[in-house]
């Protein structure tokens, strides 16, 4: 089962760099405004290395954002804008944190540790997503150029008796670290070296099964550059030695933040779909279409507020379509979604995106699976009310508001080994990048 390692973590030195002017939302979370802004508050943020700006590499003297990348954290290394822990660690990790859109506070508490890698066949590791070959692509050429981790995998574990976070936070002082995000997320760290501390969380965790819940490319990148590199001999294992355990081989684990699926401060936000260019597109014909397999209801309040107010109160498979001039309210016809669906499993059947990807993306719209991946004609957007702007406003055509996917459904997809659609899930906050990094070298 799940097999933890403490590491000697690489950390901003607090005695050259502020922390909150150098750690960053992860790479696939940075807008271009985002990523200028990064690099406005410190020639050290961590932007420069995990998403730097092409224009500024000079391509025919064989620079790239890669090379740069690496000159760069060599450096911070080398004068000490980087320093490394003395001795092998985890770290408590706490966000507390608004829910959008409610202004419910909740926090969430998990750990920072080296997690060993794991075939998808071995049934440790779980996905609840398929990945692409271009973000996977450049998370591999910034690996082998850095030879290090800099953000962490967001991963899953069952313990409803909240036993782990309970020893996480057994005795725990002050903070060591305490910054707010873009997003006024507050994230705290606390540094865990005591070995015998240690040793109970390795313990716990050693039944669990885990789900990545953000982290898919880097989950697959980092397994796949472990095949790449000569395996050294074995190390002789916690039981042996006495001594605390570690990776067979540097590459054999990748940094990744575990917190329980059972806790109440999981929040998973929806991914609202907007469609854009569609060829021949015409609303009321649309409509029509949509009736062989879906029931669908005129809305009369149209703002965003109202609209999400009306999807959260539908029990079952229900979105949201918004048009130029109206708002529908879909939920399926009884049995002709399943008999659609019937080449599926009984638990991808009654997913919500999965209905809306298969009998609307594909089946009315024609945006086969290539489309979609590509991202040809749509987008993906977190604000319903963005997405219906982009509507009002003549950029798109048509948008879906959806409700999100609950733990449980994740849960049940990812343990009997399927996936979801693209973008399914929204974790909330994010993970951020910088707070530790995992050197292999």
């Amino acid at each position: 089962m799940a097999i933890i390692y403490p590491f000697r973590a690489w950390r901003y030195n607090p005695s050259t760099v502020r922390l909150a002017d150098v750690v960053t939302q992860p790479y696939d979370k940075i807008s271009p405004a985002l990523q200028q802004s990064y690099y406005q508050r410190s020639p050290y943020n961590l932007v420069r290395i995990i998403l730097g700006l092409p224009e500024l590499f000079d391509a025919e003297r064989g620079e790239s954002v890669y090379t740069r990348a690496a000159r760069d954290f060599a450096a911070w290394r080398e004068h000490g804008i980087l320093i490394r822990e003395n001795r092998p660690c985890i770290y408590a990790y706490s966000q507390r944190f608004a829910v959008p859109g409610t202004g419910i506070m909740k926090e969430r508490t998990g750990f920072i540790g080296l997690g060993k890698l794991h075939e998808y066949y071995e049934q440790v590791i779980f996905r609840h997503e398929m990945t692409l070959s271009k973000p996977k692509s450049d998370r591999m050429n910034l690996l082998r150029a850095t030879h290090a981790h800099f953000g962490q995998i967001f991963m899953l574990y069952s313990d409803p008796a909240r036993s782990i976070e309970n020893l996480l936070v057994e005795g725990s002082s002050a903070p060591e670290v305490e910054i707010p995000d873009d997003y006024g997320v507050l994230h705290r760290i606390w540094r865990i070296s005591d070995p015998a501390a240690i040793r109970l969380v390795v313990t716990a965790m050693a039944d669990k099964k885990l789900i990545i819940a953000d982290g898919h490319h880097r989950y697959e990148t980092a397994l796949n550059y472990a095949k790449e590199r000569v395996r050294q001999p074995e190390l002789p294992s916690e039981s042996s030695t006495g001594q605390l355990p570690q990776p067979a081989f540097p590459e054999a684990a990748v940094m990744m933040t575990f917190v329980n699926m059972d806790s109440d401060g999981l929040v998973i936000l929806p991914t609202h779909r907007v469609l854009h260019d569609l060829k021949g597109w015409n609303a009321q014909a649309f409509r029509r279409s949509l009736e062989e397999a879906f029931e669908v209801e005129d809305l009369a309040e149209d703002n965003p507020d109202a609209l999400i107010a009306t999807l959260r109160s539908q029990r079952g498979v229900a979105f949201v379509a918004v048009t130029t001039k109206a708002a529908w309210l879909i939920r399926p016809r009884k049995g002709a979604a399943e008999d659609l669906l019937s080449h599926l499993p009984a638990h991808q059947r009654k997913l919500d995106l999965v209905q809306l990807h298969a009998l609307i993306l594909e089946r009315v719209l024609g945006l086969d699976a290539e489309a979609v991946s590509q991202q040809s004609n749509l987008r993906y957007v977190r604000e319903a009310a963005e997405a219906v702007h982009q509507v009002r406003s003549g950029e798109a055509d048509l948008a879906f508001l959806t409700n999100p996917v609950s733990m449980e459904q994740l849960r049940e997809v990812a343990f009997a080994g399927d996936v979801m659609p693209q973008k399914s899930t929204d974790f909330y906050p994010k993970l951020l990048s910088g707070l530790t990094i995992y050197a292999l070298d």
